[in-house]
Order: C-alpha cells, then structure tokens, then sequence
C-alpha cells in the first residue's frame, strides 16, 4: 500500500454524537404535526448510515407524503440550527488534538450523509474550519456516499486517500472508490470488512499505514 496523502472522513459515529440531541429535535417536529415523539439516540443511530432522505422516508414512511416532506424540511433545518446553539453534540475523545496532528501531513476532508450545514457547524463549534480543505454532503448532491468520495477525490486531486468511518456504508464508501477502510469501532456500527480499525480516535497517529 502506497503511503496516504489524504484521509476522509465520516462526522457520525466517527467524530462525534449527536444521537440523544437529534432524537429530541426530531421529536420536537413530530409532535407539532400531531405524531408520537416516539424517537431515541438509539433509534436515531440506526439511521446515521444512510444519506438524510433516505433516512428520514425509512422513519416516515408511514405518513402522508406531503406532510413527510413538510416534516423532512422542517427537520433538517431545525436541526442544524438547534445544534449549533447548544454548541453540539459530544466531540469523541482526541478527536481535536488528533485532527490538528494529522493536518501537519496529510490533507483532510468530510464526507457525510447529512444535510447542508451540518459538517460547516461541527468544525465551526469545534474550531475545526482550518483543517479540513473540502467537505460534501448527501443533500447537496444527491449522491450515495460513494460518489461523493469520488467527487472530493476527483475535484482535489487525491493520490492515495483513506476513508476513516464507523458503518457498513462508509465501509461500501470506501470500496466504491477503492481506497483502504479504516474502522471506527467505538462507533455506531460493526463492520467485519476493513483495512485497519481503531478504539480510539487516536489512533489513527500508530496506525502502520500512517507510519
């Protein structure tokens, strides 16, 4: 294996948790069209893997369809407003000092199935924005995760990228492009199928591949 360049990254699961404040958000939105707030972080996370659309028609299936797209708009932009004033979910453990480590060799990117503005408020409540280059979203494309890897790679002419994630579909993500998998396990998921896999954010510093 070639030495990496760049690592993309998941934000779910991967860097950190917003499961508890998105349930309470989403069931927020329910309520006020009449539904059972019926949702948990738990059931929330079971969700994370797939893009945002597909992820709130699987939860809302069983509701009229436009009223599911009425509740699916209001969802996504309370929800990121409504995370960025608590400031967030919880950042994993190491996650800022090892990001700033690895930004002093490899360039650093997010891909995420979540809406617009969701990534841009986690780097900004953390302090990230300076070292991640480029990031992409499901909602702004439209695209499976495995397309908006190749995207970022294509549109910042990466060589050798790493794709570091905690689900199956990230893992899919990775092998559509393919590029080695690095496992988060503390995460949302288990995976069986990767390159490498870490308990701990980091790390990622000791793994052989960045060594």
């Amino acid at each position: 294996m070639n030495r990496p360049d760049s690592i993309i990254f998941d934000l779910d699961g991967t860097m950190w948790d917003t499961r508890d404040d998105v349930a309470e958000i989403w069931n927020e939105v329910f309520v006020k069209y009449g539904f059972e707030a019926s949702l948990t972080g738990e059931k929330v996370a079971s969700y994370m893997g797939l893009p945002y659309n597909e992820a709130m028609e699987q939860m809302l299936g069983h509701i009229p369809e436009e009223i599911r797209i009425k509740m699916m708009d209001e969802c996504a932009s309370v929800e990121t407003q409504k995370i960025d004033e608590k400031n967030g979910g919880k950042i994993f453990p190491n996650v800022k000092e090892t990001i700033k480590e690895l930004a002093k060799d490899y360039r650093l990117f997010i891909v995420s199935n979540c809406q617009k503005g969701y990534i841009e408020a986690f780097l900004r409540i953390n302090g990230l924005e300076e070292y991640f280059e480029d990031t992409e979203n499901a909602e702004n494309t439209g695209l499976q995760k495995g397309e908006n890897n190749k995207l970022v790679i294509e549109r910042n002419n990466l060589k050798n990228p790493v794709y570091v994630g905690d689900t199956k579909g990230d893992a899919r993500s990775a092998e559509f492009v393919g590029i080695p998998f690095v496992y988060a396990e503390y995460g949302f998921d288990t995976v069986e199928k990767y390159d490498a896999k870490i308990a701990d954010f980091s790390e990622l510093l000791k793994l052989d591949m960045f060594n």
